[in-house]
């Protein structure tokens, strides 16, 4: 799966004219991020078909187009089709929902046509892809070319989640983050049924609204929303740390931030595992010296398989109740699957809370791990993200390592739904 992910990655960034010559456009952390009607799952993993929802002058626009209106009646007529055809053969339901390679290429046709210098479609791009970040891996592009490759990724994050969720492909890692149906049983090609009558419906009116209702009801019905769990983070488990933010004098700190990253334990009853309480118990040192005004705890809904309990939240409990670090000092950081995403969310929440960029955070926990996010992460990380989501600095103990977080980070993950 990753090396297709490369592959992918590869082809929208690279062979394109101009590009090695071309300068590249920062996020700004000024931005605030739209999220959708439909909530935190839809507008993490969609960020361009969000804003075509949520920006109205623009959401008129490809309502009008006839050639995008096209595309709509005819993804309609197929789900219609598909409900009095398919019978037990989920491959078929879900065939008449995914976007074909020729559909994508139509879209990105008219979309290049659609868009003229000032108008809606290049303020799209300026105003919101650009300064979000949300697709920075093609942020040297020209902006038309930036909204084609957006577009691109969305559809095949669409494509991705119905292969996993509904048709039972294997994910990246599955392990933890398969389907959890017996695509086999009868019973289950009737809720693929159902969830397709709930797709093809009269409100729609955007070209891809068909494939993302189905998208987000397959991940709802697998109970598979960890994306939007705890949101909104700014106003309910990290109100009082982001309020301290605000009132924090850096000048007065070597580091941002210290993270732990979460270790899941391997049964259903347990709630921390020995390794998170004893990081805890690490980053809990580091911060009783001083060296950094906040502890950010990293890690969602893992281990084991469909686990209720959340690392990050288990950890920061056990920070308050247990090390009586005091809650306006704990950052939660509740979505994070694996190391590289660790390490990746830290930088996007330094980047979105309004901390320094430009001031190292360091990394708390176990003496292992600390040498795997030195030595081994970083390259991971640019093969299954395409970036480098963090830059190592010092190495200050076995258990405790610098490290510079990159912006490249806010780029949106098309392969991982759970935490994009």
């Amino acid at each position: 799966m990753h090396t297709i992910k490369r592959v992918f990655l590869l082809l929208l960034v690279l062979g394109i004219p101009g590009l090695t010559f071309a300068q590249k456009k920062l996020p700004e952390q000024s931005y605030q991020l739209i999220t959708s009607g439909d909530g935190f799952v839809q507008s993490k993993n969609f960020y361009l078909l969000t804003l075509f929802q949520e920006l109205p002058e623009l959401k008129k626009i490809l309502e009008k187009d006839a050639v995008l209106h096209e595309i709509l009646r005819h993804k309609t007529e197929l789900g219609s089709t598909a409900l009095k055809n398919c019978g037990s053969d989920v491959l078929c339901y879900t065939r008449s929902v995914k976007l074909s390679e020729d559909e994508i290429h139509e879209v990105s046709n008219r979309l290049s046509g659609l868009f003229k210098p000032g108008q809606e479609l290049e303020k799209l791009v300026k105003d919101h892809l650009i300064r979000s970040g949300c697709y920075g891996l093609y942020s040297a592009l020209s902006s038309k070319e930036i909204l084609i490759k957006a577009w691109e990724q969305d559809a095949k994050a669409l494509n991705h989640i119905i292969e996993v969720y509904a048709e039972g492909q294997k994910p990246n890692y599955p392990a933890i983050d398969s389907i959890s149906f017996n695509v086999k049983d009868k019973a289950y090609a009737e809720l693929v049924a159902t969830s397709i009558k709930l797709s093809v419906v009269p409100e729609n009116t955007l070209f891809f609204e068909p494939s993302l209702r189905f998208a987000m009801l397959s991940l709802e019905i697998n109970g598979r929303k960890d994306a939007a769990d705890y949101e909104p983070m700014i106003s309910t488990v990290n109100q009082l740390a982001i309020t301290q933010i605000g009132q924090t004098n850096w000048n007065n700190y070597r580091y941002s931030v210290i993270l732990v990253p979460g270790e899941g334990p391997e049964d259903k009853e347990t709630e921390l595992s020995a390794g998170g309480m004893l990081r805890c118990r690490l980053a809990a040192v580091q911060y009783q010296k001083g060296l950094a005004p906040f502890i950010m705890v990293s890690g969602g809904r893992v281990h084991p398989f469909k686990t209720r309990y959340n690392e990050a939240f288990e950890m920061k409990k056990f920070l308050i109740n247990t090390l009586h670090i005091p809650e306006t000092a704990i950052l939660l950081e509740p979505h994070a699957r694996h190391t590289t995403t660790n390490m990746r969310n830290c930088a996007r929440l330094i980047f979105r809370y309004g901390i320094p960029m430009d001031k190292p955070a360091i990394t708390s926990t176990s003496r292992s791990q600390s040498y795997y996010i030195s030595d081994v992460v970083a390259e991971r990380s640019k093969k299954e993200l395409g970036y480098y989501p963090y830059k190592n600095g010092k190495r200050l103990s076995d258990t405790e390592m610098e490290f510079y977080p990159n912006t490249m980070s806010l780029q949106i993950d098309f392969d991982e739904p759970l935490d994009p």
